[in-house]
């Protein structure tokens, strides 16, 4: 099986430690690692170097390479402009295509957290086994919430299709009944009392050759600009080829452009503890042993200060009295501020720098 590790976002609502020139997978958000290095570490424990692909930004390639110095240099899958998930995914499924079309893959965000390692790869490996029974079919692979979250997107599970026995664990497979897009809190309330739904983290296993064919079928623009691509591989047109057709790919999600529209998708359940780094509430609730610990990163000192995420990069002391439950990030050209359960509007602020022209330099 291939991995791709997805890792061309920009990561707004991680501002101002994710950056244009250095966003989010390529800095240390969670522990001493990046999240792009911890991402490919999680990967290795499964997968060879040369099963392993990242897709990125042509801008930040340098600064990956040397993150990841044996990863090899073909298996760095370079994003010429950004054109959103389906271009990515197929970008790199066509790439692969070229020697090993009837491989299975995985696709990987490089934002997540996972607490148990093991169980990961024993899921990646039951999904895998699914597909390579059909390969017409597709998994997606689930996550059972465990609380009313809002910000993710979830799936709701159909029927069980049937098992798949791997590492002396049964793992459940059913058909996907339908997909839901961020709810509301009163709704998530709900999908989490039902029990049949299920978080999507876009761990996404099929095989590439079917996989290729569901843009043919679903987004004939893509598929027409992926084969002119890939007829470039390997000949001196190459890279500009490549820059050429790639920025002409309609920017769509992976999600609207071919998972919400396909049919006969599957959906697998499994726990692992994951997480999506997308906000500092998240990177909060990941590192705090209770909800109660601040979490801090530099020089901090607090009186009756509880339940906060305080990161100083830099020698400037961080004094607190009297605050619960906030978000305060000195990355010493800039200071965020703000409730922790307003994580998600960094990236509004994002926005308002966009439009001040005084202010993108903070961009």
């Amino acid at each position: 099986m291939k991995a791709i590790i997805l890792a061309g976002g920009g990561g707004t609502r991680l501002w101002p430690v994710s950056r244009k020139n250095m966003p989010k997978q390529v800095e240390a958000i969670i522990g001493d690692a990046t999240l792009l290095r911890a991402t490919y570490d999680r990967i290795r424990v499964g997968f060879a170097p040369e099963d392993i692909y990242v897709t990125i930004a042509e801008a930040h390639a340098d600064v990956v390479r040397g993150q990841l110095p044996d990863l090899p240099i073909d298996n760095l899958v370079l994003e010429p402009c950004r054109r959103e998930t389906a271009a990515a995914i197929g970008y790199a499924l066509s790439r692969i295509a070229k020697n090993d079309p009837q491989a299975t893959f995985v696709t990987v965000n490089s934002d997540a957290f996972v607490r148990d390692v093991p169980e990961y790869h024993r899921a990646l490996r039951a999904a895998e086994q699914a597909v390579q029974a059909d390969p017409t079919r597709t998994v997606l692979v689930g996550i059972p919430p465990t609380y009313p979250e809002t910000g993710y997107g979830y799936i709701k599970m159909g029927s069980p299709a049937h098992s798949v026995e791997i590492g002396g664990k049964s793992f459940a497979v059913h058909a996907v009944e339908r997909f839901v897009e961020k709810p509301d809190l009163v709704t998530a309330e709900k999908y989490l009392a039902d029990g049949g739904y299920l978080w999507n983290p876009t761990l996404i296993v099929g095989r590439i050759d079917h996989f290729l064919s569901l843009y043919r079928s679903l987004l004939p623009t893509h598929a027409l600009y992926f084969d002119r691509i890939a007829a470039s591989f390997g000949t001196e047109d190459e890279d500009e080829t490549v820059r050429s057709h790639f920025a002409r790919i309609p920017a769509i999600s992976i999600d609207y452009g071919i998972l919400e529209k396909a049919e006969g998708m599957s959906v697998m359940p499994a726990n692992f503890g994951w997480a999506d780094v997308g906000h500092w509430r998240a990177v909060c609730d990941i590192l705090a042993p209770t909800p109660e610990e601040n979490v801090v990163k530099g020089r901090h000192v607090g009186v009756d200060s509880h339940g906060n995420l305080i990161y100083g990069f830099g020698d400037k002391l961080i004094a607190t009295a009297g605050v619960r439950d906030m978000v305060i990030i000195d990355t010493g050209d800039a200071v965020l501020v703000c409730a922790k359960d307003r994580a998600q509007d960094v990236k509004k602020i994002v926005g308002a720098l966009e439009e001040d022209l005084e202010l993108q330099k903070y961009l």
